[in-house]
């Protein structure tokens, strides 16, 4: 995994900080740390776009903050979690996995 990549990854953990505090943050300190999410979140997305494809760039990103908001809700918030939505899940994840790996292979056979 390249830096640029690495990027992308936290930047959808930083996603799934802000989404949270969107939904339950109540007090001055929660609505801070969900604002700085935000910030974090963007500066490491358009960073990384600087270097890696948009469009794949952009799927990971909001696939990874999706799966993760969704574990974050059912873990630290008691949400619901369906065999449905893991199955949806799932096929997000291998979605997820299949852009990144035709975008490596594209990339590949340009050089």
């Amino acid at each position: 995994m390249t830096k640029e990549w690495l990027k992308v990854v936290v930047a959808s953990i930083f996603e799934m900080v802000w989404v949270s505090g969107l939904a339950h943050a109540s007090t001055p300190l929660e609505w801070f740390f969900t604002a700085i999410g935000v910030v974090v979140s963007f500066y490491l997305l358009t960073s990384s776009v600087k270097h890696l494809p948009i469009g794949t760039v952009y799927a990971v990103f909001a696939g990874l903050g999706s799966v993760g908001s969704i574990i974050v809700g059912a873990v630290f918030f008691n949400e619901s979690v369906s065999l449905l939505k893991l199955v949806f899940m799932g096929t997000l994840i291998l979605g997820i996995l299949g852009l990144k790996l035709i975008e490596t292979d594209t990339s590949k056979g340009d050089k």
